[in-house]
């Protein structure tokens, strides 16, 4: 079966099936066997810049052009898939399925189109075992969900008894101006690490907020993870945040606990590795019971250091 991926995630997803599209998303970088698929799409801005000028780009060429990405024709016509991977959670993120199905009405390419839209990590499970239906990968995608739900549970489990008093308030953000609050998947991520996330709830969709509601909830613990920037893009534009009035006053600044980590591979991409993401904000959290997360993953915001560990009783 011939597939066309058009989300990262999903991309990662189908790897885990067992199944190596003939045809990617420009964002698809992982695993690193996609490099060399051919690039079905193409974006319409330099994502090599910080908040300000992106988020500038972005409100251009929807004026210009009515979205960020375009669909290369005969790209996905040399790719001939049965079955092309969307996705209708952010048409700034991804392609989305209108693109898709606009697109094929332009060609002679009679492929299934179908859909992620996950905001949970319940949603995650159910769309890697809907897509194994659909690539006819059932077996491998029952056993990839049982793995994912086993890891999940673990750290449940050591984060179950942990009184309410010690589970610190987080805000992770996923972009830093305007400043936006991770909605979708990760309030429950962040419970599920032992965390508290006061300014949403669980399936929420990310938005703008004002700096002054942060500045109130000032959360004990604020991760920096802007959609689609690697770690070092992330602290390359702190500025950003770190500028704003009254960031230094923040609890999690003056605790030391502000955190650069890499969205676009974790935070902001709902596939497998939403559960190294759990993992790696437990580490964050409560670093008395779990590993911190590598330097490449997260560094301390300020410091530009790795997160450091502290001696497990």
């Amino acid at each position: 079966m011939r597939v066309v991926s058009l989300l990262p995630s999903a991309t990662e997803i189908c790897y885990a099936l067992g199944v190596e599209p003939v045809g990617v998303s420009d964002e698809c970088d992982w695993p690193p066997s996609t490099e060399g698929i051919p690039s079905i799409n193409r974006s319409r801005i330099d994502p090599d810049q910080d908040s300000v000028a992106i988020n500038e780009q972005v409100a251009r060429v929807e004026r210009e052009h009515g979205g960020v990405y375009e669909i290369k024709l005969d790209a996905l016509e040399a790719a001939d898939p049965d079955v092309i991977v969307t996705q209708g959670v952010c048409d700034v993120c991804a392609v989305d399925t209108l693109l898709v199905e606009d697109a094929l009405a332009q060609t002679d390419v009679d492929a299934e189109v179908v859909t992620s839209d996950v905001h949970s990590l319940g949603d995650l499970f159910a769309d890697v075992e809907h897509l194994g239906g659909v690539l006819d990968r059932e077996e491998r995608a029952a056993e990839v969900v049982d793995d994912l739900r086993a890891r999940v549970e673990a750290v449940r489990e050591q984060t179950s008894g942990i009184d309410p008093a010690d589970r610190p308030s987080v805000a992770v953000l996923d972009w830093l101006d305007p400043v936006m609050v991770a909605g979708h998947w990760m309030p429950e991520v962040v419970e599920a690490a032992g965390g508290t996330y006061p300014m949403a709830d669980t399936g929420d969709r990310s938005r703008p907020r004002e700096w002054a509601e942060i500045r109130t909830v000032d959360p004990a613990v604020l991760v920096a993870a802007p959609c689609g920037f690697g770690l070092d893009q992330t602290l390359d534009t702190r500025d950003d945040l770190t500028g704003r009035p009254g960031f230094g006053d923040l609890d999690a600044v003056e605790s030391g606990r502000a955190y650069a980590m890499d969205g676009h591979h974790y935070v902001n991409r709902p596939g497998p590795r939403l559960v190294d993401t759990l993992e790696h904000l437990a580490g964050l959290l409560h670093p008395d019971r779990f590993d911190a997360p590598d330097a490449d993953v997260a560094r301390d915001l300020i410091a530009d250091e790795p997160v450091r560990a502290e001696p497990r009783p």
